[in-house]
């Protein structure tokens, strides 16, 4: 077994279209022993959906994830960010907390930070890497040496266009991938491989007439059916916005202090949504429904030993600060939030860009 190369290997010249498929039908079974939820396999023709990231780049709805056109056509070309890749195994692993059709309550409680429910494990991105290691493994143990590639939103790759491919479900109104047993609340993940696989057929859209994510969308990132403003949405200001959030923004963003989960929690299909199976993704007591104010006293030793292994630590203790001043300066004019934010600025480690968000939230108590 192998990282990919260029060059075909015995593997590929050997293996009938009988065992190739005998073969496709193991790794599905030893993906669900693994602990995936689901899997299926396709091709690397993207084309009808490179059509789309090009547009959707173009209007510059990305924002400030120079990322999703750096690498040029690799992300929606497979084999020219592998060589040798002839098909992508996609898996699916289901990451709901048992409460989580109880998230619109937390997010009508304004003093508690809401953190999006993917965020509140272990960061999926390990949990999953490792796993479709163990499953190269077993596929090498079986056929002997071949080439793969393991990724988990780890590179440019178009994983909700393969997995729609692969069949795991279908890409919803919201931009984000829909199945119509399980809901969207699930991380996806990929496994490059040069052995020519029969391919699954790709899931067909049931999303209908429904608007329900788009007219509820907090900031109305859900420009139209299929596209998502990236400069709107509040997951990408929490997250992948480096800089300050537009004021115009802020007061939308309510107590969500990383991430958004609104489009998933009024989405009819989420009433199918599968508990999560996998202990890493059970949330954590001192990041799930915690008070703002309890969550602002964090100095940023404490913010780096409590998001260890998580998600949340990749944004940063000043993006922290920022996203839970903003949500503070939501909260209805009270002295004590006042007091909170002035003790804040004297910390000394404070970014000037955090210091700004601070001020415009003691401005917002001030000025009711």
């Amino acid at each position: 077994m192998r990282i990919m190369t260029a060059s075909p290997t015995k593997t590929q010249q050997q293996l009938s279209s009988v065992e190739l498929s005998a073969l496709a039908q193991d790794i599905k079974r030893w993906a669900l022993e693994m602990g995936f939820d689901d899997v299926g396999i396709t091709d690397t023709e993207l084309s009808e959906h490179e059509a789309r990231l090009n547009s959707w780049v173009a209007k510059g709805m990305h924002g400030e994830m120079d990322y999703m056109h750096k690498h040029g056509t690799k992300r929606t070309r497979p084999e020219e960010l592998v060589e040798g890749t002839k098909r992508i195994i996609s898996v699916r692993m289901d990451y709901a907390p048992k409460d989580v059709k109880q998230a619109q309550e937390i997010l009508e409680h304004s003093s508690v930070g809401y953190i999006s429910r993917y965020a509140l494990g272990r960061d999926y991105h390990k949990v999953l890497r490792n796993r479709l290691k163990h499953l190269a493994k077993k596929i090498g143990d079986h056929v002997g040496d071949f080439g793969y590639r393991v990724f988990t939103d780890s590179a440019p790759v178009l994983e909700k266009a393969l997995a729609e491919k692969s069949g795991l479900g279908w890409i919803g109104k919201h931009s984000n991938l829909l199945h119509s047993k399980t809901g969207s609340w699930f991380f996806l993940g990929e496994l490059y491989v040069d052995i020519a696989l029969p391919i699954d057929q790709p899931a067909t859209n049931h999303c209908g007439t429904c608007t329900n994510c788009i007219d509820l969308c907090p900031t109305q990132a859900i420009v139209g059916p299929y596209q998502v403003d990236a400069r709107r949405c509040i997951s990408y200001l929490t997250i992948e916005l480096r800089g300050s959030i537009p004021e115009e923004f802020r007061p939308l963003i309510g107590n969500r202090i990383y991430g958004c989960d609104d489009c998933q929690i009024v989405c009819p299909w989420n009433k199918f949504a599968q508990t999560t199976k996998e202990d890493d993704f059970t949330p954590r007591t001192h990041l799930k429904d915690r008070d703002l104010i309890e969550l602002f006293h964090w100095d940023e030793a404490t913010f780096l030993k409590n998001t260890e292994g998580s998600a949340i630590r990749r944004i940063g203790y000043q993006a922290w600060v920022r996203n839970i001043a903003v949500s503070l300066g939501n909260l209805p004019p009270c002295s004590t939030v006042i007091s909170e934010l002035e003790q804040k600025k004297q910390q000394s480690n404070i970014s000037d860009m955090a210091l700004e968000h601070i001020d415009w939230a003691i401005e917002q108590h001030r000025r009711h």
